[in-house]
């Protein structure tokens, strides 16, 4: 199905990516089984683009030609490839649900897999320095999740030089070189969020509302998408929506509970909602309870993780967009193999991942497996067929 641009308009809105520290990681002996069965298709948009129009996943969405599909799994490879994946961290639970999503697909396409994680967001010297590697060790493909929208560029480029094609997971960027990006709508996931917002505020008969936004590193494309796409949304409302502050910063738990602390101490009596980064939003709980603000502030996360569930059931987070981390890193790693494996006769330059939204009305039947690791699931990051982990 062709949309034109009149319908893009109506396209759902994605969301933001990327989570705090967690607190601890399961034990080796409470991983449970992969996951070995084929997973339903996944309802996606590919994007297909002319030469020179390259940009940013909501660039492109703006400017190419979109086909509305379901992304069905590809059929177990011929041979054991080997790709390797670039991640920012794998200190979250949104990036170990993408372990997940990489290594159970791994497992069921018989290739082999190493995922390169760098040390978060202020570490990009290191990531470069990975796929420096990566290019060395020459792997059959490379998925980079980049931590940057543009610094990544160079590096990508020095890896397709000798051939190696280059797709990218979950994280934005500009590069020409990429051969298929596997993202949401960044700034969609802002106006999701933000939507929410101003349908609650609505509900409880409120005229206009003060916000708060801790996005996370002012650098990451998701970033700047999350904080587009509440400005969006913020001057299309039907009530008045005012942004009191934006604190940036990394989206490590001790970090983004100071910039919470910051945020209360400057804004707190005046403040009606928080909207917060995976690592960001949970971060807000404790020092609301600690100023007794929490009945007060309603925090809402741009996107979804285990952790973030768990709080919207019991009250501490009332919503959360979802850019079903796991079905993008499935996606993006079916989609390296079908390439690898001469299925793909076009290649779309992008595919967007249909994306949801979860509160306490949605969170009975929501389809949690197709977004976050399966409960006590620890990060794995490496799987090569025939070898035990």
């Amino acid at each position: 199905m062709n949309i034109t641009g009149a319908q893009r308009s109506l396209l759902p809105s994605a969301c933001g990516l990327l989570l705090g520290l967690c607190a601890t990681f399961a034990a080796a002996d409470a991983i449970p089984p992969l996951a070995a069965g084929k997973f339903d298709p996944i309802p996606v948009y590919s994007i297909y683009l002319q030469p020179g129009l390259m940009g940013s996943a909501d660039e492109e969405l703006a400017s190419g030609r979109i086909v509305e599909e379901r992304f069905a799994m590809a059929e177990r490879a011929s041979k054991a490839w080997r790709i390797a994946f670039l991640f920012p961290h794998i200190k979250d639970p949104y990036w170990i649900g993408c372990s997940y999503g990489v290594i159970s697909e791994a497992t069921r396409l018989g290739v082999a897999v190493h995922i390169f994680p760098a040390d978060g967001y202020d570490d990009l010297v290191g990531q470069l320095r990975k796929m420096d590697e990566a290019i060395a060790a020459k792997y059959d493909a490379i998925v980079i999740s980049p931590l940057s929208m543009t610094a990544n560029n160079s590096s990508i480029a020095k890896a397709r030089a000798p051939g190696i094609p280059v797709f990218e997971l979950a994280n934005d960027s500009t590069s020409d070189d990429l051969t298929t990006k596997v993202t949401t709508s960044l700034q969609g996931m802002g106006v999701d969020a933000t939507q929410w917002v101003i349908r609650d505020a609505q509900q409880r008969g409120l005229k206009s509302v003060n916000i708060a936004l801790l996005p996370g590193p002012a650098d990451a494309g998701w970033v700047k998408g999350e904080v587009e796409g509440t400005r969006e949304a913020a001057k299309k409302a039907a009530i008045g929506v005012n942004i009191l502050d934006i604190k940036y910063g990394d989206s490590d738990r001790i970090g983004q509970s100071r910039l919470a602390a910051q945020l209360l101490a400057r804004h707190g009596k005046k403040l009606d909602y928080i909207l917060g980064c995976t690592g960001c939003a949970p971060a807000a709980i404790l020092p609301l309870k600690q100023a007794g603000l929490n009945n007060k502030i309603r925090v809402v996360a741009y996107d979804l993780t285990r952790e973030i569930a768990v709080l919207i059931s019991k009250g501490e987070i009332v919503a959360a967009a979802d850019t079903k981390g796991v079905s993008q890193a499935r996606v993006a790693i079916n989609t390296a193999v079908n390439f690898l494996e001469g299925r793909t006769k076009e290649s779309p330059h992008a595919i967007l991942i249909k994306l949801g939204l979860v509160d306490k009305n949605s969170y009975a039947t929501y389809p949690f497996d197709t977004s976050t690791a399966p409960e006590g699931y620890a990060p794995i990051l490496s799987y090569t067929p025939g070898k035990a982990r």
